[in-house]
């Protein structure tokens, strides 16, 4: 049995952005050509998306933002989110990409899973679409586990960015961990250490703020010894993912400077609980890094 679901579909290629923008094709495109290309190809199984129904969608998102987005032809959700005449497919799919992984890891077929989808999603939040993201995949993923038989979630998120949407989603949420790195203060203004979750979710929200120009050795005391007891404590019984590449120290787009043998030691610490993991892609906009960064998860994937 191979161990490591590669969730992939041409569908999310149908998502089209205008010629400047740094979320495009060409991002998958270079994934998937190095993964056709790599050793690595034949320890993978390779697994379709699913399409996420609205009612799913709904879990997360208001019936207004969606009805909204039914309703509505080729524009800008925000300055930063453009939605084409292909770009809901594709959301729905990202999405249903974290659900289909979700059922490999319950069914048993693969412990572990990698969906390379866009648009990405952790911006999202429940009523608007925010930077890049249409839909929150990793939070549809995260309610979809629930329903299936997983109780709690744990949350881990990478991207240089702090994930708004996921952490206002779940902020109330004792049930749904939500840990972050990301730079700060950066983009979209949010995820400071105060910010520990609301009511009963008091305590089950824990943001690592990065100031720009760090690296290796703060992300991996974040990931080494910050975040072992939080897993410990919280007791989940399935780990989700938002991988975002964009922490590397190539990428264009912000001012955090891990290497690949960084981002290695990050996956290896978050694989390290032995649980289901499900990661979904968000940023990472130099292709040839974001390429060779899954690479390295999936080799790590595989390992273990």
């Amino acid at each position: 049995m191979k161990k490591v679901a590669f969730v992939y579909d041409d569908i999310f290629l149908r998502h089209e952005t205008p010629a400047w923008h740094p979320e495009c094709k060409e991002r998958l495109t270079a994934i998937v050509r190095a993964v056709e290309n790599s050793p690595l190809r034949e320890a993978l199984a390779f697994l379709k998306p699913r399409k996420a129904s609205f009612a799913d969608i709904e879990t997360v998102h208001t019936l207004g933002y969606v009805e909204k987005l039914k309703g509505m032809g080729e524009g800008y959700l925000d300055p930063d989110t453009f939605l084409s005449h292909g770009s809901l497919e594709a959301a729905l799919f990202a999405a249903g990409a974290v659900m289909a992984a979700v059922d490999e890891c319950r069914g048993g077929e693969a412990k572990r899973a990698f969906c390379a989808v866009r648009p990405p999603g952790h911006h999202a939040e429940a009523d608007r679409a925010m930077g890049f993201c249409i839909f929150n995949n990793v939070a549809v993923g995260a309610r979809y586990a629930q329903k299936t038989g997983y109780e709690k979630a744990f949350i881990v998120d990478f991207d240089v960015h702090h994930g708004n949407g996921t952490q206002h989603t779940f902020e109330e949420d004792d049930t749904v961990f939500y840990f972050s790195t990301h730079q700060y203060p950066h983009y979209p203004g949010t995820g400071s250490e105060a910010e520990r979750g609301k009511g009963k979710g008091r305590g089950f929200t824990r943001n690592v703020p990065m100031a720009g120009g760090a690296g290796d050795k703060e992300y991996l005391a974040a990931y080494r010894e910050i975040l072992p007891p939080l897993v410990e404590s919280f007791g989940p019984d399935i780990i989700l993912v938002s991988a975002g590449y964009d922490i590397h120290r190539d990428d264009p787009l912000a001012a955090i400077r891990v290497s690949g043998a960084g981002i290695r030691e990050i996956v290896r610490a978050i694989l390290s609980f032995r649980l289901p993991t499900v990661m979904t892609l968000e940023g990472g906009y130099d292709p040839e890094a974001l390429a060779e960064s899954v690479l390295i998860t999936l080799e790590e994937m595989e390992k273990g």
